[in-house]
């Protein structure tokens, strides 16, 4: 579009739209454009005026509107004719009415209304900013996007161009496209906040009008907010156009406005710093207006606290304090608010100004009538707020300070300064109370700076206010307060101290706090000076009242254990003072435990020592004795009158003897007399209990607790109780039972034990009633689990369903008492006790309601009870078969009623047993075993009947019962008829398998035919008449016999094959055959498990030493085929004949062969047979045997595995030996560990090398999988160690090979074994480490596996033996350094390293404080390893281990033993610098990082010595590579910074002006400045915005630096050196960068005036320097200066530069040189890309010289000119190309 164009554009008019003047189409809101053409005037006005009677039914206010809008004359009006008066009138009317339709805009009406005013007064041309501002709250609805589509928005130049999206897409506008629109056009937010000015105006004439401007508030509030939020950087321009609305925002009574304005302030306090002014002004009109509504004053201080705490101005003044402290229950919301959030910076505003209040209120000069209302507010502050933040501090500093300061003043009235002690006194006791430390902080830090009498007077008059005042009495003698004087380096001045606190608590003159007379008494008990202590001892005295009977047992008790009466007779008087005041009946009388604590403490004390009546060690005794503990304690009864007589009657020189010897006697009596029971009913700690239930020997940490007890002379009461009780408990443990005893039996029955089985139970009986006496005492109801376990619950059981009434209720008591002691029948328990009434009235009730309850068992499965209610009944089934028989009998008969199958498979064994019983021996059987017998198989019913085809062993045990004939008791059933009468009809249906109920009547018919006993033969009949059978059942049993012998099973027919192969006289492995023995294994297993354990182990080993024979193929070997088939015939039976068979079967043999047995061994059939013979017993003397044949068998086929490695078999050999592998590891499983240890330690000891190895091996493989292994069984792997020393040492003679291979595995055995058990015995490793570190020595050369296992050894046992491992250190750190030199050599491995790195790391990290002496060579070597590991990668486990080593190093040592040391690497270091800095300076620069401040603060001073030093570096080496240098130097650099940012503005300052001196001086070598520029360079980096506080004195050395290094100024050289144009380069890049961050961080208008008046024209100068030739100057120029001028100017932020700036910019582009005003058009680019629109302004003296530039007659620059032209149109959004 042409210029002319655009301007008949502007100067259209609404009125000359084209859409006027046809009427083909109509702008219209409820109709569509073609049918809104065919509507008149008429009506549209009747729609209109039809929507207005609507509304005003709604709100009367629109009645205003109906004459001007709505009227005759409103519809003949033609506005486009009318004078610009009468259409201003109407822009208004329109735009008020259109306020008011806002809140009804979604209403119907309020749509016709809009659809009138559009066809009239074409509103949608005329008025579009009023329309749009009335829909705007509702732009996410599609009306919304109706009226934007009337609007002519084409043109992008236009306003409301960005709703053009809208208007096309007829999608609602998004509300983020609303939000970023509105914090980038300040315009369209000025509409927004105008809008509700407007709306809030014409609403509020009206009452009730907050509900109408409800829903502009709050799309006010969620745009402004939302916008402020989105915005990256909140501008001042954006503040500024919102503060007048905040203003008016402030002054609205509205809430809703009121709580958007609230929010708006929050938002711009989190976005903007305000300056503090501002922020003043803000927070003192929000304090102004807080209680105008009072719906919103929690909100108003909840905006007042955001504002406070992000801004933080120095102060607010003091004219919103008064409006503050009269909002009501202002406290009471601060606590409310506390409760959430951090209100610290409203109390840090008000603290002053109350402090300061109450005391102008004292003085007379507060305004206010009520001026108490500050003491209240202050009072109320402290009771019922947090004081956080140091706040305490803040308010204890002001309290002190105003009242110093008012009452220094001259002609002070003393009645004003008696009023404010008034009023200062309860805040300050307040406040002490609140907060007890802060006062005593606040008053230490002050006394310091007391130096005047008058001073001194107000402070103590201060004090005087607080409850400890006392203790900061100056004391006249000592010129000192009393608390310093208490804790004065000189005796006499602590004395006087004492004895003036004694004084004080006499007359109680002054105030002390009682926590302050407690710690001074305590402390000057442990004085050294006698006569200081004799004094607290009577201030002790004085004061006892405030200590508890604990307090003064325990600290009088300390100083009997400090006494030296030997050394100083002194001591007595102390003695017999403190002793008066701890043997006290109100003490020792009420507190056993505390009066035994005394007499274990004074018992020495009461020893004659001393024949002299007159020494002090008689005299405290016969003062102890007098004393009355003779009277309080039994233990001392009567040793008051025998020491008296002894005097009398002994001899000088018997004394001591006979004294003692009646001391004893007495206390042994005593003790004979007391009450023994005490120590077992003594409560023992409750973390012992699980330990009483282990089979332990007393813990360790019991015994160091005892010992440290009796050390410290403390009480020993309970740990005497514990001991008693683990005594008894290893005692309960180590009673065995007689061998002739019933093993394994929780029952016993006492009529079938011989002699030693009596003795035994009695014995037991009287322990049960020693730990009886106890039961008042929990841990010995822990101990009485031991005993009773689950019997007593059976046997109270059997007594509920006892005839005698009695007997169930006391059973019933006793239940309920063990209700939480046993928890296999809690659930039983909590069941049966609340039904005690029905059980104690009936005996039978109990029989029914456990059948009831487990019942719940067939009918319920799925509920959570199931599974405890299942458990509780197996145990009770347990227990029947446990018990004896008298108690078993009673029990079945009590859950006589209880069927189903489980009860019936629980109860075989017990059905077996007794069975195998009567078979063996009926003359034995008890009748209450036959009972049981009779009462058990009542359990086979229709309940339990479908385990008879689940469970074969139950239909064995049941024909069993049915064949035993014997009559046990006269009078009683045989097991034969009981059984019988158990096949009921019921019975028998539920029998649901045919061939069991086949069996069943096969065994009946062949009782009824051979039966002899007429009993049996009715019982038969009866059953016979009772069941129901199928006649083909009874065609089977009476069909021909030859018949049924077709009918054979499998089963039967394996069975023949069976007794078959047993027939023969061979082993067990005879009968293999690969085909029969594939197809059927488990069959094979069972044959096998026919024989004995010993046998078949046998066998394996045969069989294995016969693989070994065979040859490993039959074609290599067939000569030798005859001799092992010869050796085979020697056996009885050929197994496997070579000559017959394939080499591919040969190969098929041995996999089948050694398959099996490994799954042989693996088998339940063998391992049930293993148990069945005695458990692992049975092994002894095999075990060492089958593992060496195995490992033997093992050797050979890895043999043969690398032999045929290219062959095809290869497969098979590898296979093979898995399998190998596999059968090793059943073998070892079958061995207990104490076996395994064993037996290891014989297969150690092999005389073949590979043994040797597997059994390390097989040791290894245990020892990674560690487990809970008993003390006894650690002990025996412990003894291992020095047989694997001796490997380690090689004093086996074999091969170099397998020497080294058994050796390296035998190092990592070592390993295992400290790791797993060197924690709790590390003297078994010393000796480890001793013979380890003299293997690493550097004189022996030790094969490279070897040395590796060596060092991960050396580096287990250091850090398991920690300090054991220091003697060795002399040793060890020589020898490993060299290990770790030599390992970094290509000629090792990188394991070899890893190892090495590994050992050196450990003894670092365990033993840090004792490698001082090394730690030099330490780093040395850590620093030249860096670039090794560095070559094997970054992720290489070497550079990773390297990388724990330097953190170590860093951070685990303290920085007095590492920086001497790094100090004295460092000039190693600069010799050999290359690749080596980087790594030296990241161990300093890590170990700075975790240094803490007061650490760092004691050695900045030697740090920076360093660093002056290292940074000195690029001057010592100036000829060196520059890049190289640059490297090492960046390092230093880096180290530096880390230490900088560390450091507070204090520390840092004076730091970095020693640098600047350093670098600056006149002597300093030039390359200095390179320094030192850099160093500033990466502090600005590091620093930011702080850094502006430092870099005021850099701004002339910059500009002097800059000009110097131009050469389009200056010819000299800057640096004396050949590399001055490469150095010059480096100091304008470290310059030009530097400047660029002060610029770019500056926040604090850093660049003032005269700095960039300064600043600005070497800056620009340096477009001219073409310094180091075209490539550099224009890499320079892009890079660093163009950034560099253009942050420049935006710091400037002052227009007033930015023209001179853009001038002399401008004039560069005359120069001669083409390059330089490129560079200077580059700069002209820069310079408006950062102003912005701000550039425009410079535009018109840029046009001539880029005018110029367009004709330029250098092709590039004239190129680069119209490029430029086109980035500044779209920079400044402005046409550029006419000016041209």
């Amino acid at each position: 579009m042409t210029s002319l164009a655009q301007q008949l554009r502007r100067l259209a008019l609404p009125q000359t739209d084209p859409s006027l003047l046809s009427r083909r189409e109509a702008a219209s809101l409820l109709f569509d454009p073609k049918e809104a053409a065919a509507i008149d005037r008429d009506t549209a006005f009747a729609i209109g005026c039809t929507g207005l009677e609507e509304l005003l039914g709604i709100d009367p206010a629109f009645e205003q509107f109906e004459a001007p809008l709505f009227s005759q004359l409103a519809k003949t009006l033609e506005r486009s004719v009318q004078t610009k008066a009468v259409n201003k009138q109407l822009d208004e009317n329109i735009s008020l009415f259109l306020i008011h339709l806002s809140p009804y805009f979604l209403l119907k009406p309020a749509q016709k209304c809009l659809e009138w005013l559009i066809h009239r007064f074409h509103i949608h041309l005329y008025n579009q900013d009023s329309l749009i501002a009335c829909v705007l709250p509702y732009h996410e609805t599609k009306i919304f996007v109706r009226v934007i589509q009337l609007l002519k928005i084409n043109n992008p130049k236009h306003k409301w161009y960005w709703l053009f999206p809208v208007k096309q897409s007829g999608v609602p506008l998004a509300r983020g496209t609303l939000v970023t629109h509105c914090y980038k056009d300040l315009g369209f937010m000025d509409l927004i906040c105008s809008l509700v000015t407007k709306s809030v105006k014409a609403f509020s004439e009206r009452p009730g009008s907050a509900a109408q401007l409800r829903v502009l508030l709050s799309f006010y509030a969620s745009t402004i907010v939302a916008a402020l939020l989105a915005a990256e950087d909140v501008s001042d321009n954006i503040v500024a156009k919102l503060f007048p609305y905040v203003q008016k925002g402030l002054k609205s009574s509205l809430p809703d406005y009121r709580a958007a304005t609230y929010m708006i302030i929050c938002q711009i306090s989190v976005k903007v710093m305000m300056e503090d002014t501002f922020v003043n002004s803000l927070a003192s009109q929000l304090i102004r207006t807080l209680t105008s509504v009072p719906s919103l004053v929690r909100d108003g201080l909840g905006c007042l606290i955001i504002l406070l705490q992000r801004q933080k101005p120095e102060s607010l003044g003091k004219k919103p304090f008064p409006h503050l402290c009269s909002v009501p229950n202002l406290i009471m919301m601060l606590q409310d608010i506390s409760g959430t959030y951090d209100i610290s910076s409203l109390l840090r505003y008000m603290l002053p100004h109350l402090v300061i209040s109450v005391i102008h209120h004292v003085t007379g000069e507060a305004e206010e009538i009520d001026g108490q209302i500050y003491k209240r507010l202050l009072e109320d502050i402290l009771i019922k707020l947090p004081l956080k933040n140091n706040l305490d501090h803040l308010l204890a500093n002001l309290l002190f300070e105003e009242y110093i300061s008012y009452c220094s003043q001259e002609e002070i009235d003393p009645h004003k300064v008696s009023l404010l002690n008034e009023q200062f006194l309860p805040l300050i006791r307040l406040l002490e109370s609140k907060y007890p430390q802060t006062l005593d902080a606040v008053l230490e830090d002050h006394l310091k700076e007391i130096t005047g009498l008058k001073k001194q007077e107000l402070f103590h008059q201060f004090i005087s206010l607080s409850t400890s005042g006392g203790k900061y009495q100056i004391l006249a003698d000592s010129d000192t307060s009393l608390m310093l004087s208490l804790c004065h380096p000189l005796a006499p001045v602590r004395l006087l101290a004492v004895n003036h606190l004694k004084n004080t608590l006499k007359t109680s003159k002054e105030g002390i706090d009682e926590s302050f007379i407690k710690d001074a008494i305590l402390a000057r008990l442990g004085d050294e000076n006698l006569d200081v202590v004799l004094s607290a001892v009577g201030v002790f005295q004085i004061f006892q009242q405030h200590f508890s009977a604990e307090e003064t047992v325990s600290h009088l008790l300390s100083i009997f254990q400090r006494a030296e009466l030997l050394k100083n007779s002194s001591w007595h008087k102390i003695l017999e003072i403190a002793a008066d005041i701890l043997i006290k009946k109100e003490i020792l009388s009420e507190n056993q435990e505390l009066a035994n604590q005394v007499v274990v403490h004074l018992l020495p004390f009461m020893v004659i020592t001393n024949e002299d009546l007159a020494s002090a060690e008689m005299k405290i005794a016969i003062h102890l004795s007098k004393s009355g503990i003779c009277s309080l304690h039994p233990l001392l009864k009567g040793w008051k009158e025998a020491l008296e007589n002894m005097i009398k009657i002994t001899k000088p020189g018997k004394r001591i003897g006979v004294a003692n010897q009646k001391l004893i006697w007495l206390l042994a009596c005593n003790i004979n007399s007391g009450d023994r029971s005490l120590m077992l009913k003594m409560e023992i700690p409750p973390e012992w209990h699980m330990e009483l239930m282990l089979d332990r020997v007393l813990p360790e940490e019991l015994w160091a607790h005892y010992v440290e007890q009796l050390g410290s002379a403390r009480s020993i009461a309970v740990e005497d109780s514990v001991l008693l009780v683990f005594s008894l408990k290893v005692f309960i443990f180590a009673v065995k039972e007689p061998k002739s005893f019933p093993k394994g039996a929780t029952w016993w029955n006492p009529e079938r034990l011989d002699e030693d089985g009596k003795h035994y139970l009695h014995l037991l009986v009287g322990l049960f009633e020693l730990i009886l006496q106890g039961t008042e005492a929990l841990h010995f109801r822990v101990l009485m689990k031991l005993f009773i376990q689950v019997l007593v619950v059976v046997s109270l059981l059997v007594n509920l369903s006892s005839p005698i009434k009695e007997v169930r209720r006391a059973a019933l008591q006793c239940l309920q008492t063990l209700s939480g002691l046993t928890a296999p029948f809690q659930l039983l328990i909590d069941h049966l006790v609340p039904k005690a009434e029905e059980i104690t009235s009936d005996p039978t009730y109990v029989v029914q309601d456990l059948a009831t309850l487990f019942d719940e068992l067939q009918r319920v499965k799925k509920q959570k009870s199931h599974q405890k209610l299942s458990e509780t009944l197996k145990t009770l089934l347990y227990t029947v078969y446990e018990c004896p028989s008298y108690v078993a009998k009673d029990l079945l008969k009590v859950i006589q009623d209880v069927n189903s199958e489980m009860v019936l498979s629980q109860l075989l064994p017990l059905v077996e047993r007794l069975l195998e019983k009567i078979e063996k021996d009926p003359t034995a059987v008890l009748k209450d075993e036959v009972t049981v017998l009779h009462l058990a198989l009542g359990k086979y019913n229709e309940h339990s009947v479908s385990l008879l085809h689940k469970d074969p062993k139950s239909l064995n045990m049941f024909i069993k019962a049915v064949h035993t004939t014997k009559e046990l008791h006269p009078g009683m059933a045989t097991v034969q008829i009981t059984a019988l009468e158990k096949i009921t009809k019921p019975f028998f249906a539920a029998v649901s398998d045919g061939k069991v109920q086949q069996k069943l009547l096969c065994m009946l018919f062949d009782l009824l035919v051979n039966c002899k006993n007429t009993c049996c033969a009715q019982t038969v009949s009866s059953v016979f008449k009772g069941i129901s059978v199928n006649s083909e059942q009874i065609r089977v049993e009476l069909e021909p016999s030859d018949k049924a012998k077709s009918l054979g099973t499998i089963q039967q027919t394996r069975r023949q094959k069976m007794q078959q192969k047993l027939i023969l006289p061979s082993s067990p492995f005879s009968v293999l055959q690969d085909a029969v023995l594939e197809a059927d294994t488990e069959f094979w297993i069972s044959v096998c498990c026919e024989f004995g354990v010993q046998h078949q182990l046998q066998s394996l080993m045969n069989i294995l030493q016969y693989l070994v024979k065979l040859p490993e193929e039959k074609e290599e070997t067939a000569h030798k085929t005859g001799s092992v088939k010869t050796e085979v015939k020697e056996d009885v039976l050929q197994i496997f004949n070579v000559d017959t068979h394939t080499s591919k079967q040969l190969r098929h043999f041995k996999f089948l062969s050694v398959s099996f047995m490994a799954q042989l061994l693996a088998s339940n059939n063998f391992l049930k047979k293993v148990v069945e013979s005695g458990g692992p017993q049975i092994l002894k003397g095999l075990e060492q045997r089958l593992l060496e044949t195995v490992l033997s068998y093992i050797n050979t086929v890895a043999q043969s595995v690398e032999k045929n490695a290219d062959q095809l078999t290869a497969k098979f050999w590898r296979a093979l030996l898995s399998k190998a592998y596999d059968m090793l590891d059943k073998a070892n499983a079958l061995l207990p560990t104490e076996t395994f240890i064993t037996v290891l330690k014989g297969l150690v000891g092999n005389p073949l090398p590979s043994v040797r190895r597997k059994a390390l091996d097989l040791l290894n493989n245990k020892l990674q999988h560690p487990a809970s292994w008993q003390r006894k069984t650690v002990q025996r792997f412990l003894k291992l160690v020095p047989v694997l020393l001796a490997i380690v040492q090689h004093k086996k003679k074999e091969a170099e090979e397998e020497q080294a291979i058994n050796r390296q595995t035998a190092l990592y055995t070592l390993k295992l074994l400290c790791k797993n058990f060197g924690a709790e015995n590390q003297e078994p490793f010393v000796p480890v480490l001793s013979t380890v570190v003299a293997l690493i020595a550097p004189e022996r050369e030790e094969d490279k596996n070897v040395l590796g296992s060596a060092l991960l050894c050396i580096a287990e046992v250091t850090s398991t033996l920690e300090a054991l491992a220091i003697p060795q250190l002399p040793s060890l750190m020589p020898s490993l350094l060299a290990a770790v030199k030599s390992t970094s050599k290509p000629v090792h491995s990188e394991v070899c390293l890893l190892s090495a790195l590994a050992a050196l790391h450990k003894v670092v990290e365990t033993l840090p404080h004792f490698i001082s002496p090394y730690l030099e060579d330490v780093l040395c070597q850590v620093i030249h390893l860096e670039k090794v590991t560095r070559e094997m990668g970054s992720a290489s486990h070497a550079n990773v281990r390297l990388t724990s080593l330097k953190k170590t190093l860093a951070t685990r040592l303290a920085p007095r033993v590492l920086l001497p040391a790094i100090n004295k690497t460092y000039k190693e270091i600069k010799r050999t610098w290359k690749n080596h800095m980087g790594p030296f300076m990241s161990i300093l620069q890590e170990h700075i990082g975790v240094m803490k401040k007061e650490e760092l603060l004691s050695h900045q001073s030697q740090l920076t010595n360093f660093f002056l030093e290292a940074l000195d570096f690029r001057a010592q080496h100036s000829e060196n590579d520059l890049e190289e240098v640059g490297e090492a130097e960046g390092h230093v650099i880096a180290c530096l910074v880390a230490m900088v940012v560390k450091l507070s503005e204090a520390t840092f300052r004076p730091l970095f002006f020693k640098l600047f001196d350093w670098a600056k001086t006149e002597d300093a070598p030039r390359d200095r400045l390179l320094t030192f520029f850099n160093v500033a360079d990466c502090i600005a980096e590091k620093l930011k915005g702080l850094f502006t506080l430092f870099a005021g004195h850099l701004v002339k050395p910059f500009a002097d630096t800059l000009n110097q290094v131009n050469i389009s100024k200056t010819d000299e050289a800057f640096f004396d050196s050949e590399h001055d144009p490469e150095k010059c380069c480096l100091l304008l890049q470290f310059i030009l960068n530097c400047l660029h961050k002060i610029f770019l961080y500056d926040t604090q208008h850093f660049l003032s005036k005269e700095r960039a008046e300064a600043l600005m024209t070497p800056l620009v100068d340096q477009l001219e320097n073409r310094l180091g030739g075209e490539e550099r100057f224009q890499e320079r120029v892009t890079k660093h200066l163009i950034p560099c001028i253009a942050q420049f100017s935006v710091a400037t932020a002052d227009d007033s530069l930015w023209k001179p700036l853009n001038y002399q910019i401008l004039l560069k582009t005359r120069d001669s040189s083409p390059k330089v005003r490129f560079a200077a058009l580059l700069t002209v680019v820069a310079l408006a890309e950062k102003l912005k629109e701000n550039y425009i302004v410079l535009l018109p003296e840029s046009i001539p010289f880029l005018a110029e530039l367009m004709e330029d007659e250098c092709e590039e620059v004239e190129h680069q000119c119209q490029k430029s032209i086109q980035q500044l149109e779209t920079t400044l959004g402005e046409p550029l190309q006419s000016y041209f």
